[in-house]
């Protein structure tokens, strides 16, 4: 009974810490104009979404994450359900893929390319850029934060996997 306790505490600590590292980091963002409304998004949290190669308590830690990220931040109520629903979608499409390290980061980049144009356009008004351009450049955002970033700090950690075991 103890053990499972500890699993159980250890899995809401893994993922309750995710969930902070992803609203600083989201944040930092922000402070440089990264993470807004511009051309590209470049949100340094979305690197996160390749922790489920290591462990399920990155899944809620991820979206509750940009969760409460999108809530802090004053994002659109539609960017809020969606967005988070577009990282719930990438992290366990990632848990699902954790056989293959190099394919780990395709689901995020993928739910939040076809997802997160459609929420840019139709939540907020003052968007007047095309779809075609906003799948452009969100696409590129996720390529450069989860394909790059995420995937350095996929190899980054693999060293270290047992931390998350």
């Amino acid at each position: 009974m103890q053990k499972k306790s500890y699993r159980r505490m250890r899995y809401l600590t893994h993922a309750a810490v995710i969930a902070a590292l992803y609203v600083v980091l989201t944040w930092f963002s922000a402070i440089f104009g990264l993470s807004g409304m511009g051309a590209v998004q470049l949100r340094l949290a979305e690197a996160l979404c390749v922790l489920p190669f290591f462990t399920a308590a990155a899944i809620p830690g991820v979206s509750i994450g940009c969760l409460l990220a999108n809530l802090l931040t004053g994002a659109a109520v539609p960017d809020i359900l969606f967005g988070t629903l577009a990282t719930l979608i990438g992290a366990v499409g990632t848990y699902l893929l954790r056989r293959w390290r190099y394919l780990s980061a395709l689901p995020p980049i993928v739910a939040n390319t076809l997802i997160i144009p459609f929420v840019i356009r139709y939540a907020y008004v003052d968007v007047t850029e095309s779809l075609p351009f906003l799948f452009f450049t969100v696409g590129l955002g996720e390529i450069l934060s989860v394909g790059v970033l995420g995937t350095l700090l996929l190899l980054a950690l693999e060293k270290h996997r047992a931390v998350f075991e």
